[in-house]
């Protein structure tokens, strides 16, 4: 791999590292802590990620408990979590908030693999984004006399078969999580 390419390869990892945080909040029936990560809770007039206010651990296959480290903050994360996109509603004991996650229907299964598809979607767009913008500047440095015809073509092959690998990698990774909302 050239120094003229690892920009570019270090952007298309970061595409995908993206895409792999993106379907990680996605609730395929198991309860997952990653599903809190986007979830604020006011602590003491700041919007505090849950994470950071409670101990979050997964009980059972199903079943996620948030432990508020301030037994105070209990309402609170109940509040944010009610308020939230994640459609699940929590029970508590005054002390532990329980998260019971249902097994998705056969119809929202088939709506969770067309999320995970967009979203895959998505990340290739970004790294053909980013592929365009090096063919462009190795085009440029060719024509400002900094690179022959024959490096800008072998830039342009090695660029090429890089996407290529990040291509197949976000189809693999889209292709799991499918695998994982599938399986009941």
């Amino acid at each position: 791999m050239s120094s003229y390419t690892k920009p570019y390869e270090d952007k298309m990892t970061g595409a995908t590292r993206h895409l792999e945080k993106e379907l990680a909040a996605i609730r395929a029936g198991r309860a997952n802590p990653a599903v809190l990560d986007k979830i604020t809770v006011d602590y003491y007039g700041t919007a505090t990620p849950i994470q950071q206010v409670a101990a979050v651990a997964v009980a059972e296959a199903r079943v996620l408990t948030i432990s508020p480290w301030d037994a105070s903050l209990v309402r609170a994360i109940e509040k944010a979590i009610l308020t939230s996109d994640l459609g699940i509603n929590p029970s508590n004991d005054g002390r532990v908030i329980r998260l019971v996650f249902p097994a998705p229907t056969q119809e929202r299964r088939k709506q969770l693999t067309k999320d995970v598809a967009k979203l895959g979607e998505e990340a290739k767009v970004a790294v053909r984004n980013v592929r365009r913008d090096a063919m462009d500047k190795f085009k440029a440095m060719k024509k400002a006399g900094e690179l022959t015809e024959d490096d800008q073509k072998n830039l342009e092959t090695e660029l090429q078969k890089i996407t290529d690998k990040f291509i197949k990698e976000i189809d693999k990774i889209c292709e799991s999580k499918n695998q994982e909302i599938m399986a009941v």
